[in-house]
């Protein structure tokens, strides 16, 4: 689908997003799982009628949306190469997976959980902005994929009611004390060995051989040049892997897999050295030909953080809904505020002492140096894509709705209360991500479930 090769980062979605990590980064197509249903096929055959294949709670879960949803699982396996499954093996899989979706909705729908038109708003802008589309291209794909945008919203309603409902339940669950992170520490001091460091690589080959002359040596180091230059101007790694390069993994996209750093030639891992995760080396030179390599992964050893780090100092102004304001209300109000700094009619930290209702509002909405980990991933990755001085869209978080102003940034040493502070993050996500699945099956068996057999 073309859709789907446009990444979703629902910032909104913060409880959900944060529980898993395959959930930080979401595809559109993940968000439709109920597309209007066509009844025909592509060669204008009538589809045969439809029928109940599960019930949740008096709840009837169709034939038509299983099929759709198992046709998207088996196109999304595709695009990530991943092994597809049979057909009947997937069926059970996605039949599972909406049927532990419908329980949890109807949890959220019975304690009164909501997600209103701002937040859906604030979502949709959201994606809209993170594949660098205008809101009309965003809807206009989106339809193009066979779902009209009433049906897109309804989906990001579910998700953000999704994510608030694993919020409120897991969070009791993943409290880490003192002794986890000192626990932590101490483990990871004893594994810190540079010897047990991995890297994962992709490489490009362009091979010589070794008798070469003078004038072949120049046709493949041009050649090899010429690879260099497509993968700088943007072009995927792992496609000129596949096409270009003359290394055995190329059927791989390249990759050489994760591994420790003796199991790497010397030139590879004095060149990964000054390579960030994604980055591309050099032309590098070998026995074997011409390399160019790439920093697929390289898993962080020991403390979290390291030596030094990026801090950024912030203001905002925060509106919290309640019954006297909603979303949609302190979106707007919030929107106005913006324009007013934008043209020059009103001061931030003036805007801030006035109407902001954070504890900062005292300091003109200042929040002082944070560094990674010290706000919630929603407010965070908006924050961390402002430029200086540069004002944010108005954004929902799990606390309110915010307007975000970057004031600095700066490269710090990395304190030892900052490597705690990261260490209690990573600590929770894994007690989340440990707790989700248990908390989803004792749900989806305390729920009354019904499968049905096709009718004959």
């Amino acid at each position: 689908m073309l859709i789907s090769r446009f990444v979703l980062l629902l910032m909104v979605l913060a409880a959900s997003l944060s529980l898993q990590a395959q959930e930080l980064q979401l595809k559109i197509s993940d968000v439709l799982l109920a597309s209007p249903v066509n009844p025909t096929n592509a060669n204008g055959q009538r589809r045969p009628a439809d029928f109940i294949v599960a019930v949740v709670n008096s709840e009837p879960i169709t034939n038509n949306e299983l099929q759709l949803d198992i046709e998207r699982a088996r196109q999304q396996l595709a695009q990530q190469r991943r092994p597809v499954p049979t057909r009947a093996e997937l069926a059970r899989e996605v039949l599972e997976r909406i049927i532990i979706d419908r329980v949890q909705l109807q949890l959220a729908r019975d304690t009164g959980l909501r997600a209103d038109g701002a937040a859906i708003d604030a979502a949709e802008q959201t994606i809209a902005r993170q594949n660098q589309l205008e809101l009309p291209e965003l809807r206009r794909r989106v339809a193009a994929d066979g779902v009209s945008p009433a049906q897109f919203r309804t989906q990001l309603r579910d998700q953000i009611v999704l994510s608030r409902l694993r919020e409120r339940e897991l969070e009791p669950r993943a409290r880490v004390t003192e002794l986890d992170i000192d626990e932590y520490l101490r483990q990871a001091q004893e594994s810190a060995d540079p010897s047990s460091r991995q890297i994962n690589l992709a490489q490009i080959l362009i091979v010589v051989p070794d008798d070469a002359n003078a004038e072949q040596m120049a046709v493949r180091q041009a050649r090899a040049e010429a690879v260099l230059a497509r993968v700088r101007a943007g072009e995927d790694f792992a496609t000129l892997a596949r096409e270009l390069s003359d290394a055995a993994e190329k059927a791989n996209g390249g990759q050489l897999g994760l591994r420790p750093l003796g199991r790497y030639p010397p030139l590879f891992v004095e060149a990964s050295q000054k390579l960030a995760v994604g980055e591309v080396s050099g032309l590098l030179r070998s026995g074997a030909g011409f390399h160019i390599l790439k920093l697929l992964e390289r898993p962080t050893a020991g403390l979290l953080l390291p030596a030094a780090t990026t801090q950024s100092r912030a203001r905002h102004i925060l509106l919290r809904p309640g019954p006297r304001l909603t979303e949609a209300a302190a979106l707007d109000r919030l929107d106005a505020l913006r324009e007013q700094v934008l043209s020059g009619r009103a001061d931030f930290a003036t805007l801030a002492r006035e109407v902001s209702q954070d504890g900062s509002a005292a300091q003109g909405g200042d929040l002082g140096w944070a560094g990674p980990g010290m706000f919630v991933p929603e407010f965070e990755q908006v924050m961390n894509q402002l430029a200086l001085g540069q004002l944010s869209e108005p954004l929902v978080s799990r606390f309110g709705v915010h307007l975000i102003q970057l004031l600095e940034r700066r490269q710090v040493e990395t304190s030892q209360r900052e490597q705690r502070e990261a260490v209690r993050n990573l600590l929770r996500e894994r007690k989340l991500d440990e707790a989700f699945p248990v908390w989803a099956q004792d749900l989806r068996g305390r729920a009354y479930v019904e499968l049905r057999e096709a009718p004959q």
